[in-house]
């Protein structure tokens, strides 16, 4: 029932446009330590953040001298009251820089924290946003989900690094999915149940034995869809994944229309397999770009040089899940 129900609301947030998910500090905190020498004399833009409450920007706040930052921008869209689930009924958004201005002091404790009003309403697509985004070297956020392409295309347009979450539905729009194709974006290290869960508003229902109200009276609902995308270089992304089964036709079918065999879970990956494999879209997760190449998917996101994937594939006459296509770049020789 949770798993249900996150997904259910996940969905809502990108078809309505209701975004009301916040990030837990503990899972910031669980991601951001693989990160921590890309930090240093850097400026971090949280562009979806109100630094009043943003657990982002609290992380960044108190680990500045730590990560040896250069400065913190926060901006958040149209709110005028230090509250996590705001109406956004202001006509101004908000913006905090901070460049260690008190590092000889103790740092500014976030909850007293007083952002100045920006001209505008915050949007991240504005012109102010956009210079102040111009400024940062690292985008480090919850993003709104509905915006989700949108917002991915701004950072790679501006050539900015990014740690940021994501649905893992969002694999499968055609311009996530082209970059991840082209080793410009890729999964964290952090994903679906690796997630302690989302900060929600009052009334959404907290369905499933996951679902809580923590100690500070947050309500929290978990998901198995949610993952860090990044463009940030990390130890996990280098890590082979280690194939232990061998090839045999029975086991692995061809599909009616591809070229290619289904391996119906990742872990089941041939080891002497030299062909074009068809996997979980979840492979992602365990996917080492120096170890396998991504040729296409089977969903219509994606069009190999000769148009050979992007229909739907299909075993003796059944259409499969989603799928990628892969190829072992080592031949098959582990």
């Amino acid at each position: 029932m949770a798993r249900q129900g996150s997904v259910k609301y996940l969905n809502t947030a990108k078809s309505g446009k209701n975004d009301e998910f916040y990030t837990i500090l503990s899972d910031i905190e669980k991601e951001l330590r693989h990160y921590t020498k890309h930090f240093r004399n850097k400026t971090v833009l949280c562009n979806c953040d109100d630094p009043r409450v943003s657990n982002f920007f609290k992380y960044f706040l108190n680990s500045f001298e730590r990560l040896g930052l250069k400065g913190l921008i926060t901006t958040c869209y149209r709110n005028d009251k230090p509250d996590l689930f705001s109406q956004h009924k202001s006509d101004k958004g908000i913006y905090f820089k901070y460049c260690g201005e008190q590092r000889d002091k103790r740092v500014p404790d976030p909850a007293k924290v007083r952002p100045r009003n920006l001209k505008g309403d915050g949007d991240f697509r504005s012109e102010e946003c956009v210079n102040l985004l111009k400024e940062a070297d690292i985008v480090v956020t919850n993003p709104p989900f509905s915006l989700f392409r949108e917002y991915v295309a701004q950072l790679v347009q501006c050539g900015k690094k990014f740690l940021i979450i994501g649905s893992w539905n969002a694999i499968t729009y055609k311009e996530i999915f082209r970059l991840i194709k082209e080793d410009k974006l890729w999964i964290g290290v952090n994903s679906n149940r690796n997630f302690s869960g989302f900060i929600v508003p009052k009334h959404y229902p907290l369905h499933g034995t996951e679902a809580r109200v923590d100690e500070n009276g947050n309500r929290i609902v978990s998901t198995n869809t949610t993952c860090w995308f990044t463009n940030i270089d990390n130890k996990k992304r280098h890590d082979d994944l280690i194939l232990y089964k061998t090839y045999n036709p029975k086991e692995y079918p061809k599909y009616d229309n591809y070229d290619a065999i289904e391996v119906a879970k990742t872990a089941d990956i041939p080891k002497d397999y030299k062909g074009v494999m068809g996997v979980p879209v979840t492979f992602l997760d365990k996917y080492n770009p120096e170890q396998f190449e991504i040729i296409g998917s089977n969903r219509g996101i994606d069009q190999d040089p000769n148009g050979v994937y992007g229909r739907g594939s299909y075993l003796h006459e059944k259409e499969t899940f989603k799928r990628l296509f892969i190829r072992n770049k080592r031949g098959g020789d582990q």
